[in-house]
């Protein structure tokens, strides 16, 4: 019985030590700093600045969206508000440095080197934000509020949160238009072409028609409608002639619908930096040299690489012409409803090399493209119809060889295209040979 009380008494005094343990090295509970302002984000409907140069900027929200209305009238960039407005609502006073200070000049707050003021909803008065120099480790700002007298931390990151002026409150989208809606692009210049989107798909309707390379022209329409302003040169520009806009060395248009948005590129700055203007409204900006790289591309970068439409998966009917003779093979359906390959005596070739055969075709590339029919394709190697999807597609290319380089032109794209290098053109005739 006393040995039986000895081992309680034990586990008892073991249980206390794993609980001090415990509590001893679990971290302490989260700090609650308190908030710099009780607002919310969604309740902010006016904005000032005055950032650490002097310049000044004012936003407030019209309706459902903000607009830049000092020093100039501008739809305002969203993001740069809703990270002011945010930055607002959630700051923290990091720590009270000076509850009655004699003196704020030390702290760089008399005057303030960054003044942020908002109004809320329903209020007339704006309530200030005065921000001065960082802390010597740099890990923080002083701050303060006109209304209390304290001198308080907030966190150094929140500088470029706040210190902004009007050029990085405004929307600097050089051009405006619904991306998703987006079914036609032209470009002007040293390259016109002209690009339409049919269901799904691009297709090149200038200065050839061809297919189009969806990637890159997706990528295109995507830079036109995120590229930036780099900078506002002149705002209410009366004279194009100053920025080579009257005659531009190069015009986007871009279609959505019956909606037309508008981008003209003038001349270079002594920055190299072109100037460029929305023909729908009336200042004249800059834009990354990059941008008119992208515009200059020829055609063959936006013309589709992959010499079939149809995948492994999608074909239907394979016809295969050769000097040699012709072999045809079509998927069908046997006695247990399975689908199986025919060829055109009827016999039913191994699916996994026919597969194989149209892999090999599907991987076949261009790596270059010419205007003219290549003198290799007037005596073809191979010539392949093949139809895809439910038989609803059909599309003829014809290959030839010069030497060790491989050329096919395609029954609806003019001119050839020179394939990439390799042996995937070989290795599709001797799948083609195995399935003899």
């Amino acid at each position: 019985m006393r040995g039986l009380t000895s081992t309680i008494i034990l586990l008892v005094v073991l249980a206390g030590l794993v609980g001090y343990v415990y509590f001893a090295d679990a971290p302490p509970a989260a700090e609650t700093k308190p908030k710099a302002f009780e607002v919310s984000a969604e309740n902010i409907e006016e904005v000032q600045i005055r950032n650490a140069e002097g310049e000044t900027a004012r936003a407030q929200r019209i309706d459902t969206s903000w607009q830049v209305v000092e020093p100039v009238k501008a739809d305002a960039d969203a993001s740069e508000v809703a990270a002011i407005t945010s930055g607002l609502a959630s700051l923290e006073v990091q720590r009270v440095v000076d509850e009655k200070p004699a003196d704020v000049k030390q702290y760089g707050l008399e005057p303030a080197r960054i003044e942020v003021a908002f109004r809320a909803r329903d209020q007339k008065d704006f309530r200030r934000l005065l921000i001065g120099e960082k802390t010597p480790t740099g890990g923080d700002l002083y701050a303060r509020t006109p209304d209390q007298g304290r001198v308080f931390l907030i966190s150094s990151y929140l500088e470029s949160t706040f210190n902004k002026n009007a050029f990085n409150l405004r929307d600097k989208a050089i051009l405006k238009f619904d991306r998703d809606k987006a079914d036609t692009v032209e470009l002007g210049g040293a390259f016109p072409m002209q690009f339409t989107r049919q269901g799904t798909e691009w297709r090149i309707a200038k200065p050839i028609a061809a297919r189009a390379d969806y990637a890159a022209v997706e990528g295109l329409v995507t830079r036109l409608s995120s590229a930036q302003m780099q900078q506002i040169v002149a705002p209410e520009a009366t004279d194009l002639r100053l920025y080579g806009l009257d005659s531009p060395a190069s015009r986007v248009d871009v279609g959505t619908g019956s909606a037309r948005a508008t981008l003209l590129v003038g001349k270079p700055n002594a920055e190299e930096l072109p100037y460029a203007k929305d023909a729908s409204r009336p200042a004249v900006f800059t834009i990354e040299k990059a941008l008119m790289t992208d515009l200059s591309k020829p055609v063959g970068d936006f013309r589709r690489k992959d010499v079939f439409d149809f995948r492994s998966f999608t074909a239907n009917r394979v016809e295969l012409r050769r000097e040699s003779g012709t072999q045809t093979f079509e998927k069908t359906k046997s006695a247990d409803g399975k689908e199986v390959w025919r060829d055109g005596a009827g016999k039913t070739p191994e699916t996994a090399k026919v597969d194989e055969l149209l892999t090999h075709l599907t991987n076949l590339r261009a790596q270059s493209f010419e205007a003219a029919t290549h003198p290799s394709l007037k005596t073809p190697a191979l010539t392949a119809i093949l139809q895809f999807d439910d038989g609803k597609k059909m599309e003829t290319v014809t290959f030839g060889r010069a030497g060790t380089d491989v050329y096919s032109a395609r029954a609806d794209e003019p001119g050839a295209a020179k394939l990439e290098a390799g042996m995937t053109f070989d290795e599709a005739i001797k799948a083609l040979d195995a399935l003899k």
